[in-house]
Parts: structure tokens; C-alpha cells; sequence
């Protein structure tokens, strides 16, 4: 990934050579690029050498690192880690290296933070993640009162609000969540019945198939009724020709990735800002589901969008 300031992409690149290779002066392709002539002289010289492949960005890491700590103490480091539940500023003195340096020993394997540990076993917490888009779909609904007309306490006070308070009820924010590209459709409703769950999964499906991802596999959902007993959600999951799954009772983390995108829908969406009315949240969430599956950097694929990851293989995101 090219950075933010960077004259040239790989497109900008593949003109340039194809300019100097039409018998153009480098000088002049350069000036007109907004290049030096000794970048555009090193990506033709790299054409020429590699090909295509001699275009794209490389990594930025050193091919050997001579003064890298030893596999050895970065193991004693892990271990006291994973036995003693250490920290830096404690391994560093029994290992004589600076806290600075096991701090960067326990990032490199994963280790920096205690969360990420089974505190009593010291065992890495493994985060799954299906291989391919479509193999697994998470869904969920997120129950969220609605806002009367002239806004809510957020946009009137408490004092006031209850004084206008007339039992607006509730909205239904349905989601659906591919595991592998974190690919997110959601919809509002007044309701999460039978009827409403299986027909929101059918145009969750119709969504994905325009994004790419042509067949959806299994569908991962709670115990809720709709979802456990219903013949309608089963008539979907046919429809579909997929397989319905439930998470064990009171273990929502199995469901996670919905889960957390329920979080990410609270903080940028419904409680982004004090809205006037309930039609004004609403009339959002388009705008931000576009937002989150187009631009919105994602830590689980270093730092690329959900919308990137359809075509993509996880391992080509360095």
C-alpha cells in the first residue's frame, strides 16, 4: 500500500514506463509526473529487471537483521511471560535486556498485552476466522428506543425530556456480518419476529451476492426464538441452501464479530450525535454502513476496509 503522499501508484507507475518506452525523453515524463528523474529512472530500470511485479511497493523491513535478539532469549522471554505473567519492566532485569527491547520481543509474538493470554494456562486466546467469504454469516439484532419528535435527552436535557416522554418505543437494527471480510449489511425494523428475521436474511444475501460474495454457507446466529424455532427462518436457510448454526447459551463471544459491530454501530452511528428526530437516525445509517464497508479502516485487516477483502486473500495484506 502506497503512502498518502506518494506521487506515484502502481498505475502511475505502469504510465510512466509505458511513456519512456514509446522513445519519450525520461526527463520530460518526469517534469510531467511531478517525479524526479532518478525515481523515474529507477522504476523503468526495475520494469526492465522484474516486469510487472517490479512496479509494486516492497516491503519496507531489512532482509537481515544482525543484531535481532536471539531466538533463545526471546523464547526465555515468552516463557516468563506466558508462566509468570510479566510484564517489561520485570523480565528485563532477570534477562539483563532493557524493558524497551522485551516489550518489542513481546509484541513480535503477540504476547504485549495480558488480555490476549488465558490468564490460568498462559495459552494465546485463538481468534477464529473462516477462510473465505461466505462461509460463515453472523447475525444478530440490536434493540434501540426510538427517538420522539424534537430529539431525546441528548438533544432536550433530562428534566425535559421526561416532561415530553410518550413511550416512542423501540427500533430493531438487523445485522448480518461476513466473518472473513467483516462485510456489513444492516436494516431497521419495528419488530425481530419470525417473518421480519427471515425476510431481512434474504436481502442481506441479495446485498452480499452484489458485493461479491455469491453463496452464503452457514449462518451463525443466538438462541432467540425466531432464529431456534421458526419455520419461516428455516424456509430461508433453504432458500439460501444454507446451514443454521447456534451459539451455546450465554456465550455471545461466539458471535463476535456481530457483536462487536453492534459496538461499532452505537459509537458511530446511533450515539454519533444528538439527532432531532427518529427519522434523521435512521436516514444515517445508510451513510454509515456505506462508510464502514468502503473507507473504514479495519485492525482485524490491517488497516484495509471490509470491501477489499471480497476478491482478496488475507495473506495479501502486509
Amino acid at each position: 500500500m502506497s503512502h498518502r503522499n506518494a506521487r506515484l501508484t502502481v498505475h502511475g507507475r505502469r504510465l510512466l514506463v509505458e511513456r519512456v518506452t514509446s522513445g519519450r525523453p525520461v526527463a520530460h515524463v518526469a517534469a510531467e509526473m511531478g517525479v524526479s528523474r532518478a525515481t523515474a529512472h529507477k522504476w523503468v530500470r526495475r520494469w526492465r529487471a522484474e516486469g510487472e511485479p517490479g512496479l509494486h511497493d516492497r516491503p519496507s523491513s531489512p532482509r537481515t537483521t544482525p543484531h535481532r535478539t536471539p531466538a533463545a532469549t526471546e523464547q526465555d522471554v515468552c516463557r516468563l511471560r506466558r508462566e509468570r505473567k510479566l510484564g517489561p519492566a520485570r523480565i528485563g532485569p532477570i534477562l539483563g535486556l532493557p524493558a524497551s527491547t522485551v516489550h518489542r520481543i513481546l509484541t513480535r509474538h503477540g504476547l504485549h498485552r495480558l488480555a490476549f493470554l488465558d490468564r490460568p494456562t498462559g495459552q494465546v486466546i485463538r481468534r477464529y476466522e473462516r477462510d473465505r467469504p461466505g462461509e460463515l454469516i453472523h447475525v444478530d439484532v440490536k434493540k434501540l428506543g426510538r427517538i420522539p419528535d424534537g430529539g431525546g435527552h441528548k438533544t432536550l436535557g433530562r428534566q425535559a425530556s421526561r416532561a415530553t416522554k410518550t413511550g416512542v418505543g423501540f427500533d430493531y437494527v438487523h445485522s448480518a456480518v461476513d466473518d472473513h471480510t467483516r462485510l456489513a449489511y444492516s436494516e431497521i425494523h419495528p419488530d425481530e419476529k419470525a417473518a421480519t428475521c427471515a425476510d431481512f436474511l434474504r436481502r442481506a444475501a441479495a446485498f452480499f451476492t452484489t458485493c461479491g460474495i455469491h453463496r452464503i454457507e452457514r449462518v451463525l446466529t443466538d438462541n432467540a426464538w425466531s432464529y431456534r424455532k421458526s419455520t419461516q427462518w428455516k424456509q430461508a436457510l433453504t432458500d439460501l441452501d444454507a446451514t443454521g448454526k447456534l451459539t451455546r447459551a450465554y456465550r455471545p463471544q461466539t458471535n463476535g464479530k456481530v457483536e462487536r459491530f453492534n459496538r461499532t454501530l452505537l459509537d458511530e452511528w446511533a450515539y454519533l450525535q444528538p439527532y432531532t428526530s427518529n427519522d434523521q437516525r435512521t436516514a444515517a445509517l445508510t451513510d454509515f454502513l456505506h462508510s464502514y464497508n468502503h473507507h473504514r479502516s479495519h485492525t482485524a485487516l490491517k488497516g484495509q476496509p471490509p470491501i477489499s477483502r471480497v476478491n482478496n486473500p488475507a495473506g495479501q495484506y502486509t
